[in-house]
């Protein structure tokens, strides 16, 4: 069953692929930088609808952050 596995890969290449253009590449070479400079998070279209840019969400979300720091400011 692996051999048939295997042949599937390789009957999915097509043929006008050159692979031997793709010189000098390396696995992972960005990754670090990847994973330091990136936060993306999906939202669901209802919340698009409400936030549809980055700074929207990012103002809705600072607001938050202040409503919620008061709220444990405040003695009980």
């Amino acid at each position: 069953m692996n051999n048939k596995k295997d042949k599937n890969l390789e009957d999915e290449m097509r043929p006008e692929y050159d692979l031997s253009k793709l010189k000098g590449r390396v696995r992972g070479k960005y990754v670090e930088r990847y994973r330091t400079g990136t936060n993306l998070v999906l939202l669901e279209s209802d919340v698009q609808e409400a936030f549809p840019d980055a700074e929207s969400v990012n103002q809705a979300l600072r607001m938050l952050m202040k409503v919620a720091h008061r709220q444990v400011q405040k003695p009980l």
